[in-house]
């Protein structure tokens, strides 16, 4: 699908969204008609690049990384819309707090970027640094996501 950051591939399995790809779909994959769980993903992206819908629904299938790699991922999933937490932050959450350097690596190995928000963690001074779809990417949902926040509190929708 085409959206704002470029192209995404995304990819299911029987039980949901097992991958999301910055630039489109791999040379190797094979394109499909989107079925139900596709096409629901697409939707909600579409909606969430929009600024008309701020969760996801669509089930996921996380497939491989680590016990903490996971761990990371489940915290980084429940990060509200428009908020960010530092890379420290996530690993306390996680129960290691020293372990910042490893939430960094985590989130470049996250396979399913803006589903499960990666761009929402933050350096401990708050700038951004740091993610696998590049900065560009990052500043453009870490935008997108503050102005439809703003809009919706002061009611400018």
């Amino acid at each position: 699908m085409q959206a704002p950051i470029d192209a995404l591939g995304v990819a299911a399995d029987e039980s949901g969204i097992c991958r999301v790809q910055f630039g489109g779909m791999p040379p190797n994959a094979t394109a499909v008609e989107p079925d139900e769980l596709l096409a629901q993903a697409a939707d909600e992206l579409t909606r969430y690049f929009a600024g008309e819908d701020l969760t996801f629904t669509v089930p996921l299938s996380v497939r491989g990384g680590s016990q903490f790699e996971r761990a990371v991922w489940r915290q980084l999933y429940a990060v509200p819309y428009a908020e960010m937490r530092t890379y420290g932050q996530i690993a306390a959450a996680v129960g290691d707090p020293d372990a910042a350097r490893a939430v960094g690596t985590a989130c470049n190995r996250n396979p399913i970027p803006v589903i499960i928000p990666c761009h929402r963690v933050v350096g401990a001074d708050g700038k951004m640094v740091g993610f696998g779809g590049g900065l560009w990417r990052k500043k453009i949902l870490l935008e997108l996501e503050a102005r439809v926040r703003i809009e919706r509190e002061f009611g400018l929708q």
